[in-house]
């Protein structure tokens, strides 16, 4: 996957302070064509950087808010084409670019963009113009971002040992937006980007005000059972659709699905859980499943509830029955490696008897109670020994 450079502007960035109200300013240092990128130091830098950039995975919805990389998508009102979105307006003038000059035009107005938002950093911003002849004759915008590295020294001499080297970037750091988006080798989606970021800092994102960004998976899945539980209250209450139980119920359901650690509820049976489980593993087969039952934390796949592992209740007590072939022991060893696991049936009439045994047995003190009584004995027996003294007076 070679790329033919077309276009590379470089400007550097430069604030007096880390905060939003601090100084800013930007300089362009150079615009190179093709030939100028050959022989440059900018090529031995960036070398295989593009390609990385156009390989590197991204899930249309990530599995946390916070994932480095995104695909973002111009947003249109409804009618209006792709054409109307100012971003991508920028972005197709600086591929339309037809010599050098309209490019740093172009360019420059990006950057001043940018300089806009709330958190610049200092550092290099580049905007590359290149394509990839393999697969296409229109070509790819690569808008990348190097901070400048703190702290970075360089070895000097047996006298100086190290001097400073300002202005210092690398290209592991590198924060980049590339359009058009690449979902497949051959494929081109010109409403989409990908951008990279792997600080938490949004800010990176944040000057392309009209590109909005996929939600992130459990949002995504949330919503849709809020859905299912939408139409099964639609279902469970169509007779008495104003009744009171009707509204405290949905109170309930209300509570639970903006509360960030939830409860079992016990309202679906296996049958209808099984059957909203799989409507969503369609969607995704690896869609992730987790949950802590008191100290124990669980973690695997929904596509395994009701085969793998299966809740239950037995004794007063909740129960997860996990099923497989073979154990795994990771790191520390313990005893319980060696166990010959009894048959189920076995211990069905101690589930449940723990517990009970908890809760007679005498509670155990804390550091500080044990130490509060150990004082208040010694004091009623020196009392006790005091009173009982032969004194004069």
């Amino acid at each position: 996957m070679d790329f033919n450079m077309e276009y590379l502007s470089f400007f550097v960035i430069v604030t007096d302070g880390d905060d939003s109200g601090s100084s800013k300013r930007y300089k362009h240092y150079q615009t190179l064509d093709e030939d100028d990128y050959e022989d440059s130091e900018i090529k031995k830098f960036l070398d295989g950087e593009f390609k990385r950039i156009v390989k590197r995975k991204v899930e249309r919805n990530p599995n946390s808010e916070n994932a480095p990389t995104k695909i973002g998508r111009f947003m249109v009102e409804p009618g209006y084409e792709l054409g109307s979105n100012q971003n991508y307006n920028l972005f197709q003038r600086l591929r339309d670019a037809e010599h050098k000059e309209r490019f740093i035009g172009i360019a420059d107005e990006l950057v001043h963009i940018y300089m806009d938002t709330s958190a610049v950093r200092g550092g290099a911003f580049i905007i590359a113009r290149a394509k990839l002849n393999t697969y296409f004759d229109e070509p790819f915008l690569f808008l990348l971002k190097c901070d400048f590295e703190p702290n970075i020294a360089r070895i000097a001499d047996e006298r100086s040992l190290i001097s400073q080297v300002e202005m210092a970037i690398s290209a592991r750091s590198i924060k980049s937006i590339q359009y058009p988006h690449m979902p497949e080798e051959g494929m081109l989606e010109h409403w989409e980007l990908k951008i990279h970021q792997a600080s938490h800092a949004r800010y990176f994102e944040d000057f392309l005000k009209y590109v909005s960004y996929e939600k992130p998976l459990p949002e995504v899945m949330g919503e849709q059972v809020l859905g299912m539980v939408q139409q099964y209250m639609e279902d469970k209450w169509q007779d008495a659709p104003e009744s009171t139980e009707r509204r405290e119920e949905e109170n309930a359901i209300e509570v639970w699905a903006n509360s960030e650690k939830r409860d079992i509820q016990e309202y679906w049976t296996h049958e209808q859980v099984a059957a909203a489980s799989a409507a969503l593993v369609e969607q995704k087969p690896d869609l992730s499943f987790s949950f802590k039952l008191d100290s124990v934390t669980m973690k695997g796949l929904l596509a395994d509830f009701g085969t793998a592992f299966h809740f239950a209740k037995h004794n007063g007590r909740y129960v997860v029955v996990i099923e497989g072939d073979s154990f795994q022991f990771d790191k520390g060893m313990s005893p319980v490696e060696l166990l010959s696991p009894p048959d189920l049936t076995d211990i069905l009439d101690e589930i449940g008897t723990h517990r009970r045994e908890r809760e007679e047995a005498p509670q155990p003190q804390s550091e500080l109670e044990a130490s509060l009584n150990r004082a208040q004995s010694d004091n009623a027996a020196h009392n006790e020994t005091s009173s009982n003294d032969d004194v004069p007076w």
